[in-house]
């Protein structure tokens, strides 16, 4: 196994490590949110995105990033279709020869080919709380509409989308190379839905899909999300069986050490802010030196990988990323 392989297992075992993981990802489409099925050039776009990061930055690990193919066609169609809850019953998953599954599989053997064997690598995935989300007009409000109009047939496009990420995840890691994948989860941002309601309706499509991935072999990243600021409850996610945790540290106030705790002395990924206005971005090389060996006094460095809250900008210079793995020695 290559030396940075074992530096990021070894973390995700809080086993001691020579020097502390630095890990940070970013879109490589202009519009990552758009389908390859529209613009087949994003799948070329995000290959050679790809390429030029490991090339020139060398990372410690590389999340291999979905852009093109987020969320699967024919179930969005159905569910931006769907006027009231009960219309969620006629959803059905696709086969496995879907080419939403095939492309995504080649796509990550075509990466993992070319640098899977030097860095560990993590493939985008997204809950299928976040897959109904996007796919609705309302996002939140309406998921959370469908929950208390029918909360059963919400369950039930949820398992749907569940076993269609499901195929998607076992397959890039047993036929696609991937060491594990990044699941995206975050709490419904509506007041009405709360941990009960969490528990019963959303979590148990979330934890279809990382049973699946640890069932696969993969060591497997959770990823709660505070993207634009979304603020969650990270005790709805504290027993969810994944290898490591990245949550939003800067957004959600709680540094990583406490995160740890959280969720039961896992290793955990963060500590940066990722917007424009964060030190990552705008801090001078000082500035994000200190605030690097900071996170690293506060937190330790046993089981700690330093990263950012979600994506960074796309324009970032990697030099400010290696800014930050020169303090972190």
């Amino acid at each position: 196994m290559s030396e940075k392989k074992t530096l990021v297992f070894d973390t995700f075992k809080n086993k001691p490590v020579s020097r502390v993981p630095v890990g940070f990802w970013f879109h490589y489409t202009p519009n990552e949110i758009l389908s390859a099925y529209d613009k087949p050039e994003m799948r070329e776009q995000n290959i050679s995105g790809h390429l030029h990061f490991v090339e020139t930055f060398k990372p410690d690990f590389v999340k291999l990033m979905s852009d093109g193919y987020f969320f699967e066609p024919k179930t969005s169609s159905s569910l931006k279709a769907a006027k009231a809850a009960g219309d969620l019953y006629s959803l059905q998953p696709i086969t496995d020869d879907d080419p939403w599954i095939v492309d995504q599989v080649s796509l990550v053997k075509t990466l993992t080919e070319r640098f899977g064997s030097e860095v560990a690598t993590f493939y985008n995935i997204f809950a299928p709380a976040t897959a109904f989300k996007w796919a609705v007009a309302g996002q939140d409000k309406t998921l959370a509409s469908f929950i208390k109009e029918d909360k059963a047939a919400v369950i039930h496009a949820l398992s749907v989308i569940a076993e269609n990420t499901s195929k998607v995840t076992r397959r890039v890691i047993q036929e696609g190379g991937a060491d594990g994948i990044y699941l995206s989860v975050q709490t419904i941002q509506d007041a009405s839905i709360g941990p009960e309601l969490y528990a019963e309706v959303i979590a148990p499509a979330e934890l279809t899909v990382l049973t699946a991935a640890n069932a696969a072999g993969g060591k497997n990243i959770l990823h709660v999300c505070g993207y634009e600021g979304a603020r969650n409850n990270l005790s709805l996610f504290k027993n969810y069986p994944a290898t490591a945790v990245n949550f939003a540290s800067a957004v959600e106030g709680v540094p990583l050490s406490r995160g740890k705790e959280i969720f039961g002395g896992k290793a955990v990924i963060g500590g940066f802010s990722n917007t424009k206005s964060g030190i990552l971005y705008s801090g001078t090389k000082e500035e994000v030196q200190a605030e690097t060996k900071r996170l690293l006094s506060e937190a330790g460095r046993t089981g700690i990988i330093l990263g950012a809250d979600c994506t960074i900008p796309k324009d970032i210079d990697f030099a400010r990323l290696d800014w930050v793995r020169e303090a972190a020695k």
